[in-house]
């Protein structure tokens, strides 16, 4: 079991806030369990809409929901988004003392009903799985290699945590992905998925990977659309500035889960790992969500010049750069110093593996990806 006293204490504060709160995030991440551990605090009220005794005690949601008290949990609420006008108005009940707390693996019907239904009455929570902030330093490596699933990461063997997220895949492109309502075939969804992983770390080619498919560059877009709405895949935008330059003007790729990126590209141990050519895209996607995960909310773009410099992280509202390098001794590049001049960089951060951190250069500094991000800032 691995704490997660973060994600209690910003859902503590969003209950305390709001009538609704919707955590939501992948697939497996842990949402369930960090609700049935504020149940155990003597809350009641806990609905799981994939149980079909449930769902048929929920015939008549208002009759069930409106005497309780206190906090009720709804997992997998998009399955039922009738629930969402029902929420509405006893949320709207000024002597209530109920709160609720519905958990969602994305789907256009709940980011839908969230918006219309719920407007101005619930708080959005973002779940992932596991990051560094929240295993030992010393998990590092395995924390890249499995993932943050959380079954993945505590699985005994490696052998096992390659097997359940296979089985992982397998569930999401055959059951999953429909059951959030997105109308794609397993089949083609798959494929664009495992095709998609080849791409880690690059630019969206939509017409190159249609063109593979036998499909239009559209439906590649939807078919990233659906796994962006889903957590699996992040898109990263370029960042555009007047520097008098051609710049990069389609968005990068990564795959969000390290652990994922690997089953997908057949990597299943730290052999087969470090002898991979994709060693570095995979170590640059999984520094960049770590990073990414410690700040919340804040716009993140990467700026890249057509046979120029580039700059994997820029965070526009700081003036702060991040660059990420898999070597025990990262140095200065050119490429970096014309990056921070182009941003007009206030500090670029090198992040890296290791354990020291040093000066680069003015205004440019080593930083192990171990650092509190957020401290820089």
């Amino acid at each position: 079991m691995v704490p997660r006293p973060q994600y209690r204490k910003r859902i503590k504060r969003a209950l305390a806030r709001n009538p609704v709160v919707a955590l939501i995030g992948p697939r497996q991440c842990g949402k369930t369990t960090i609700a049935r551990e504020f149940l155990e605090e003597g809350e009641s009220g806990y609905f799981d809409m994939e149980d079909p005794f449930v769902a048929e005690a929920m015939e008549d949601p208002m009759a069930t929901l409106s005497p309780l008290e206190g906090l009720i949990v709804i997992d997998e609420a998009q399955r039922r988004p009738e629930l969402f006008p029902v929420l509405r108005v006893l949320a709207d009940r000024k002597s209530s003392k109920a709160r609720f707390l519905i958990l969602g693996s994305a789907s256009p019907e709940l980011s839908r009903q969230s918006a219309e239904s719920l407007a101005g009455r619930i708080e959005i929570i973002e779940m992932a799985g596991f990051d560094l902030a929240e295993v030992s330093t010393n998990e590092q490596h395995r924390l890249w290699l499995r993932g943050g699933l959380p079954r993945s990461f505590l699985a005994d063997e490696e052998g096992d945590s390659y097997e359940w997220r296979r089985q992982f895949i397998r569930t999401f492109v055959e059951r999953d992905i429909a059951q959030l309502g997105f109308r794609i075939s397993p089949t083609a969804i798959g494929r664009f998925w495992r095709m998609l992983s080849h791409y880690h770390g690059q630019i969206f080619n939509g017409s190159e990977i249609a063109s593979a498919l036998g499909v239009s560059p559209q439906t590649a877009h939807n078919y990233l659309n659906a796994l962006e709405q889903t957590y699996m895949v992040r898109r990263l935008e370029p960042w555009f500035v007047n520097v008098g330059k051609r710049l990069v003007k389609s968005p990068k790729v990564y795959l969000c889960d390290s652990g994922l990126f690997h089953t997908l590209q057949g990597i299943r141990n730290h052999e087969e790992l470090v002898a991979c050519p994709k060693l570095g895209a995979s170590w640059e996607g999984f520094a960049l969500e770590q990073i990414l995960r410690q700040l919340p909310g804040e716009d993140a773009y990467f700026y890249a010049v057509h046979n120029g410099s580039e700059l994997d992280l820029y965070l526009p509202q700081h003036h702060v750069g991040f660059e990420i390098k898999r070597k025990d001794a990262p140095r200065r590049s050119r490429s970096m110093s014309i990056a921070k001049k182009d941003l007009q960089l206030k500090q670029l951060y090198v992040v890296y593996p290791g354990e020291r951190r040093h000066s680069l250069a003015d205004g440019i500094e080593a930083v192990p990806l171990s650092t509190n991000i957020a401290s820089l800032l």
